[in-house]
């Protein structure tokens, strides 16, 4: 008889400081318990922050807005970026910026930046790294454009694409380690972040 494994839950509670069905959903995957939490924090970049240092703050200002809320837990903060050669591409918003976006990508590389920090709130201990994935997008048409975004309306999505749905269909390649990183939470860097704070995942 097989007995399954099932992850006990973590000694303090897990909380999510992000309200992004996305990242939410990611986390799932680790079959452990945890709250969502909406942090209150600006996302406007700093005069010249660069991408990197942008999303590495904005995860660790995430976290540490949930000290309050939750004085005891491991808190995770998660920031993302899209970068096309010099040009950062955030949440389009409209459909119109979403055209704009995947015009300028087209054919060309895109860098994921996400930002994760994992803040214990007992301790005061912060992890932060940041995770870099890239894909290269098709040659796409105007049509194709149009098409794709009346059916995904990745309006809230960096780079104006899903890859965890249609958007998939936009790319010729993905290239990278961590494939959960694209969608906002790479899970790689997060389990170890969490093994390193005492949760055993398997």
């Amino acid at each position: 008889m097989t007995v399954l494994h099932v992850p006990k839950p973590p000694a303090l509670p897990l909380v999510l400081a992000s309200t992004s069905p996305f990242r939410k959903s990611v986390l799932g995957r680790l079959h452990i318990p945890f709250e969502t939490y909406a942090p209150p924090v600006d996302e406007t970049p700093l005069p010249n922050e660069p991408p990197a240092t942008l999303v590495s703050r904005l995860a660790e200002l995430k976290a540490h807005s949930a000290i309050k809320a939750y004085p005891q837990a491991l808190i995770i903060g998660s920031d993302q970026v899209a970068v096309c050669g010099d040009t950062v591409l955030g949440k389009p918003g409209t459909h119109e910026q979403a055209i704009k976006q995947l015009t300028i990508t087209r054919g060309k590389q895109v860098d994921f930046l996400t930002g994760l920090c994992l803040l214990n709130t007992d301790t005061n201990q912060a992890q932060t790294d940041v995770v870099r994935f890239s894909v290269k997008f098709r040659q796409l048409t105007l049509s194709q454009i149009e098409n794709y975004l009346a059916m995904d309306k990745p309006y809230n999505c960096s780079g104006s694409f899903k890859s965890e749905g249609l958007g998939i269909a936009l790319l010729d390649r993905m290239v990278g380690s961590d494939p959960t990183a694209i969608i906002g939470l790479p899970l790689i860097r997060l389990v170890r972040m969490l093994e390193a704070q005492g949760v055993s995942i398997l």
